[in-house]
């Protein structure tokens, strides 16, 4: 009788352990609370395929191994959620620490920029003179014989002798003479004629380029002078001397080349991403080698309206005084340009953008672990900082490190993703036409159901 109330009591037992353990496999329950999906629940799931683990793309209806010996993944219909954005992604915290994931949020600020460049001074060409003569002649005397050589404004330069220029003053003397003869004549016209013959002799000799203290002097002395002076027209330095004493010249003959350095006009090649930024009148300042230390102030004066093919850069032209003469044309400088334009823009980390070539991408991060790509246009970029025209607002947080392995995760869930929506299609009923159960009763002409079987 004892035995066998110890066989019924074993027999209880192993029944109340095996039920427990059915029951445990049943209902797992969550550290939080809340109960997971059964080990015998999630076995009764049926794949949809297995995919390789290294790439997506090449999958399998049944189990398998690549050449690695590294198991396929299955694939559920049931994976991800359906509110969720294709190729979102969800890491657990230790995995977001261990690759270093970090974040930052998306703010509005004013976006300005500095662009720097290499320039080159040059000339001011609002500055320059090429003196040619007014008439044929010969140079008697030449006083500024030496390239680089510095004038002040009205030195004289050279003395000409032209036939042409003592006719003239001689004409103009005559012409004096017969109108103070005729000054008190009772004839009013004879009068008037000969002031106005007196006015052109004089405007003649002005535009043959006679100096005004020298028609002064033929008028007090009364004597032709035989050679004409030649001024300078400012300040400035001798660029090129173009004749020699004694040499016979003609209006064609270049004999000075001069420039006034007191302005210099720097040019500098600005690239196409950062024309945008540059306007006419920015601030602008440039450092040379041969003036260490010292930072020159200027500004644009102008944007050249066309592109240079070979180097894909648009000409800029900006304006420097040069009091001193410390910028002498041909140095090269570094430019920097101090851009007036400020934008009110959303900006994020240039190290933020996952760019791919054919799209631009950012990474939100939703919290609990959870990662969205969003494809976003982009503004201008400046400082380390780049403006989002769309895809991204003010306050969110975006993935600024290791975003290069949640893009990795994301294009395996996307492709995932779109491999699972169409097997669901291809496994979707379809109906056949011709079925009886495809046809809308509603639609048809029940008095034709007379005609069934009837030739036409």
């Amino acid at each position: 009788m004892n035995v066998l109330k110890i066989i019924i009591a074993c027999a209880a037992l192993v029944a109340a352990a095996g039920t427990g353990y059915w029951w445990a496999n049943q209902n797992v329950v969550a550290s939080d609370g809340s109960h997971t999906v059964t080990a015998q629940k999630a076995s009764s799931r049926k794949p949809l395929f297995y995919r390789n683990p290294m790439n997506p793309t090449i999958t399998s209806p049944v189990p398998a191994k690549d050449d690695m010996g590294m198991a396929y993944i299955p694939v559920y219909a049931d994976q991800g959620r359906s509110d969720e954005v294709v190729g979102t992604v969800a890491i657990d915290p230790v995995t977001i620490q261990d690759i270093g994931v970090r974040t930052q949020r998306a703010i509005k600020q004013n976006l300005s920029r500095e662009v720097h460049a290499a320039g080159r001074v040059d000339f001011d060409e609002e500055h320059l003179a090429l003196l040619h003569p007014k008439t044929e002649g010969w140079i008697e005397h030449l006083r500024v014989d030496k390239t680089g050589e510095r004038i002040r404004r009205d030195d004289i330069l050279l003395s000409i002798y032209s036939p042409q220029l003592v006719s003239s003053e001689q004409e103009y003397l005559l012409a004096l003479k017969n109108a103070a003869l005729l000054e008190n004549s009772p004839f009013p016209d004879i009068s008037l004629g000969a002031k106005d013959l007196v006015k052109a002799s004089r405007e003649r000799l002005k535009l043959l380029d006679v100096p005004e203290h020298q028609i002064r002097e033929l008028e007090t002395t009364g004597n032709v002078h035989k050679t004409l002076h030649i001024h300078s027209p400012f300040d400035g330095v001798v660029i090129k001397v173009g004749a020699r004493e004694g040499q016979y010249v003609t209006p064609q003959t270049e004999l000075f080349n001069i420039a006034d350095l007191s302005t210099v006009w720097v040019y500098v090649d600005i690239f196409e991403q950062d024309l945008p930024w540059i306007k006419v009148g920015d601030q602008a300042s440039i450092r040379v080698s041969a003036v260490p230390g010292r930072i020159f102030k200027g500004h644009i004066a102008y944007i050249y309206p066309y592109l240079e093919s070979r180097t894909r850069t648009v000409k800029v032209r900006m304006i420097f005084d040069n009091a001193d003469g410390r910028l002498k044309p041909e140095m090269f400088a570094d430019v920097t340009v101090k851009t007036n334009r400020q934008l009110d823009a959303i900006v994020v980390p240039d190290e933020a953008i996952v760019r791919s070539g054919s799209r631009d991408q950012i990474f939100i991060a939703l919290g609990k672990g959870r990662f969205e790509p969003r494809d976003v246009t982009l503004g201008f970029s400046s400082d380390g900082l780049t403006q989002i025209l769309s895809g991204v607002a003010e306050g969110d947080v975006v993935v600024t490190s290791a975003q290069f392995l949640i893009d990795s995760e994301s294009k395996l869930r996307e492709a995932t993703a779109k491999m699972v929506r169409a097997d669901e299609v291809e496994a979707a009923p379809r109906s056949v036409p011709g079925k009886m159960e495809d046809l809308n009763m509603d639609d048809m002409n029940m008095s034709d159901m007379g005609n069934v079987g009837e030739k036409p």
